[in-house]
């Protein structure tokens, strides 16, 4: 399968004017890139209505002195269920303002806590670093769930981008034992798999992410080869991971390993609701927020972990 010459035809007529707009995370600019996204991520996360959320600042410890930032928005009562989210930014980019207005939709529309982590990032901390630091969150918050006004049976993973690789890995471990339980995870346009695909080849020039960006994300993350386990997508038995909401966007270079990882979850007994959005790119969600498609895409998010949350209350 050739590249598509161009998908500006195919988009949503809101999202035509980006048709040109391209992420560069060659070496040369990558700092340039971090600090133009951190700016504009920093500006519209102050302008984001936090009304019926409570927002503060957590540190985790993390061994050697090191500490961990972690943001938590709080909604509903307590003890709370809880969300660990895991920021999109291909690996190499973001910190906590990066979804700060999806991570305020979560917690006002689930009806929870969302735990925010700002993980550390490629290339300078390669795997695992990165699924190190949201594996010390989750445990930290399972352990310190009374201190935190959350309960611990009721605890959640979400990811957008990078952040839902993450986010799946943490379900897996969760199903192996190897981490605390985790009863629902929620996907956004997840990185999943470091192998071609039908759409990672099409989408060789496409707005928010293109096939460029996702080859040298891959190599950054582990300065070359990817590790089997930093691909979620690699791990052969699915079976007993937690059931999942995965959404993604038409016209995207992920599209295909999204919809993959969504059959193959159904394939092993689990779960599985899928949402394609078409004539969207990759991160219309944060482009347009106020977009009509987009607060669909929240409110379709935050019913999802409300149910899950719901079905795992115990009884009073």
């Amino acid at each position: 399968m050739t590249p598509e010459p161009g998908i500006g035809h195919r988009l949503h007529p809101a999202l035509r004017h980006l048709a040109g707009a391209r992420t560069d995370l060659s070496p040369g600019v990558l700092d340039a890139v971090r600090s133009s996204l951190d700016e504009r991520r920093r500006t519209s996360a102050q302008a984001v209505d936090t009304a019926g959320v409570d927002v503060g600042e957590e540190s985790v410890p993390a061994g050697g002195g090191r500490s961990i930032p972690v943001r938590v928005y709080r909604s509903g009562g307590s003890p709370a269920p809880a969300v660990v989210y895991l920021h999109s930014g291909a690996f190499v980019l973001g910190n906590l303002d990066t979804d700060h207005r999806q991570c305020v939709e979560l917690a006002r529309r689930g009806r929870c806590a969302v735990l925010s982590v700002d993980y550390r990032l490629a290339p300078e901390h390669p795997h695992p670093a990165a699924f190190s630091d949201a594996m010390a969150v989750l445990r930290w918050a399972v352990t310190n769930a009374a201190a935190l006004h959350l309960d611990p049976a009721r605890v959640a993973v979400a990811g957008s981008s990078a952040g839902g690789a993450l986010a799946a890995g943490l379900a897996q471990r969760a199903a192996r034992g190897d981490a605390p339980s985790v009863l629902f995870q929620l996907l956004h346009q997840p990185v999943l798999d470091d192998r071609m695909t039908p759409s990672r080849r099409k989408f060789a020039t496409t707005p928010g992410f293109d096939s460029a960006a996702v080859d040298l994300m891959w190599r950054y993350v582990a300065a070359g080869s990817a590790p089997p386990d930093a691909v979620p997508a690699r791990t052969a038995d699915l079976s007993g991971v937690a059931p999942a909401l995965i959404t993604c966007s038409e016209l995207d270079p992920l599209r295909d390993e999204a919809i993959d990882y969504a059959a193959r979850l159904l394939r092993a007994g689990v779960a599985t609701e899928l949402h394609v959005y078409p004539g969207t790119c990759h991160g219309f969600d944060s482009l347009l927020p106020d977009w009509e498609l987009s607060t669909r895409l929240f409110a379709l998010q935050g019913d999802a972990l409300r149910r899950a949350f719901e079905c795992q209350k115990a009884p009073r």
